[in-house]
């Protein structure tokens, strides 16, 4: 998890940009408007990285000398600190917190009757793509706005900007995936409107991004023909976590060795209750499906948020 690969230490931070309000720059200069965005504390994480070196070698050099002859049959006793039950307890922790973060933002979107949508999968599935054309196809009888998770660039929200649809990019550095918190501020900046869908593009990760709840009304995996048809068995918990699949570029299996037959039947094995559709972003195939989805899925919304 993130305890272990480091994007979810203490004191790291993400920057939000709402390309909206950036002044015009210079030609040939690059200008960005960033607001700072703190992870919340998980803990008992270290508030400082190990940077600093030890001076002090870790030897420990044994003061009777050895021949070399004979076996070292001594054992010195591992320097542990229940590190396991430690890891545990720190995952659970932060998971917890970034849940209770994760309903505020729940109820924050149903009071506005918007209907947020995770979208995730590796890098090159196609999500952008997939978003360009849910906008340009839908965008006049379903109002749509974007927060886009990376590491790096505004090169993703540069795109949907494109398509006209008011965006607001995450650039989380070193961290492999969006949380509650960055969700958050993103939508306090996106200011989505009323009875409108917030589609969050996180960070291109088959781990991480499952495990990390931003308060969106469903989790929508794509997945692309061109990355094997193993994948929901390599990245269960992914697959688990999300109520719809996506399979995107189908329009490349006359040229691919992909099984599409198997790679449902492992993605059903993993998660029987998830829906199932094929599509092509690039050439519309199969397209009316996932846009249907998106239909009910607000329609249903509807009546909940008017019952509050």
């Amino acid at each position: 998890m993130c305890t272990t690969c480091g994007c979810s230490e203490t004191g790291s931070a993400a920057a939000v940009t709402d390309l909206d309000a950036q002044t015009k720059p210079a030609a040939g200069a690059v200008e960005t408007v960033y607001r700072r965005v703190d992870r919340p504390a998980h803990g008992p994480a270290h508030p400082h990285p190990h940077t600093h070196p030890h001076t002090h070698p870790h030897t420990h050099p044994h003061e009777h000398e050895h021949d070399h002859e004979h076996p070292h049959d001594h054992e010195h006793p591992p320097h542990r600190h229940d590190e396991h039950g430690a890891t545990i307890t720190l995952e659970q922790d932060i998971l917890a917190k970034n849940q209770l973060l994760a309903e505020r933002n729940r109820g924050w979107l149903a009071g506005r009757s918007i209907v947020a949508l995770n979208l995730m999968s590796s890098p090159g599935s196609g999500k952008t793509t997939l978003l360009e054309r849910t906008i340009r196809d839908l965008g006049e009888t379903l109002p749509m706005s974007v927060i886009e998770g990376d590491q790096a660039t505004l090169n993703d929200a540069e795109r949907i900007r494109a398509t006209g649809a008011r965006v607001v990019q995450i650039n989380t550095g070193t961290g492999c995936h969006l949380d509650a918190a960055m969700a958050a501020r993103a939508l306090t900046q996106l200011d989505p409107p009323l009875h409108s869908v917030v589609m969050i593009e996180n960070v291109g990760n088959l781990v991480c991004p499952a495990l990390f709840d931003l308060g969106e009304a469903a989790k929508v995996l794509i997945l692309s023909v061109t990355e094997g048809e193993d994948k929901p068995v390599k990245y269960p918990h992914m697959f688990q976590a999300c109520s719809l699949l996506l399979l995107n570029k189908i329009d490349l299996l006359p040229h691919l060795q992909f099984d599409v037959e198997r790679c449902v039947d492992y993605a059903r094995r993993v998660n029987p209750r998830m829906r199932i559709l094929q599509v092509s972003a690039q050439t519309g195939e199969g397209m009316d499906g996932w846009y249907g989805w998106l239909r009910t899925l607000t329609a249903d919304a509807a009546p909940r948020s008017a019952a509050r």
